[in-house]
């Protein structure tokens, strides 16, 4: 089974590549799905979120105030590592559980779309990683609008990820969504193609 890594960075269309890849049959373990998985209603990662923030990031119904805690991580980098350090074992044993059903599925390709993927190291469970990417004006643009943000909002995000460029220059390989959808899909369907020969030619006797 072929692992590949998918990052890139905020609102570059990650989420396009991905689904993409699960149309062509890539069993895809979602990150950000994960992390909501660890925080939601009764999620196993609350009681230490609540220890770590206090109340101020949950409202009266006891839910996570995801708004109020992106605040705050996203504005301080010692408040990010603070939230990483209780997410990230939470989130590498539920990826390796993942990995552990895609290989008893009899998976081709498992892909790990993971936004941190270098950031915290889970390159190294992939055999190969791809990157997307796109101009930092469309980033702002598009975190603007989908997230109600201001500008300045919008680079703190920006800035709180290593840079899309150091990525993009550790991948195997890029993808840059400032085109279409259609036109994005069709550069992850060669792409998927590429890779599925070469992961059967290095298979071959």
């Amino acid at each position: 089974m072929l692992i590949l890594g998918l990052t890139g960075g905020i609102a570059c269309g990650k989420s396009t590549v991905s689904q993409t890849l699960r149309k062509l049959g890539a069993y895809i373990v979602d990150g950000d799905e994960l992390s909501r998985r660890l925080t939601a209603p009764q999620g196993p990662a609350l009681p230490a979120i609540r220890a770590a923030f206090g109340e101020r990031v949950f409202r009266e119904d006891g839910t996570l105030n995801r708004r109020a805690l992106g605040d705050i991580v996203f504005s301080d980098d010692a408040e990010r590592q603070r939230l990483n350090g209780i997410l990230q074992p939470m989130i590498l044993a539920l990826i390796d559980a993942e990995i552990k059903r895609a290989r008893k599925a009899d998976t081709d390709v498992c892909v790990l779309d993971m936004p941190l993927l270098y950031e915290e190291g889970l390159d190294r469970l992939c055999d190969r990683v791809w990157c997307v990417t796109v101009d930092e004006e469309t980033q702002i643009s598009r975190i603007m609008e989908r997230d109600g943000l201001t500008r300045e909002q919008a680079l703190g995000r920006i800035r709180s990820q290593m840079p899309t460029e150091e990525k993009a220059a550790r991948a195997d390989v890029c993808i840059c969504t400032s085109g279409t959808i259609e036109e994005t899909a069709e550069t992850v369907r060669e792409c998927w193609e590429n890779e599925r020969k070469d992961s059967r030619e290095e298979a071959a006797p």
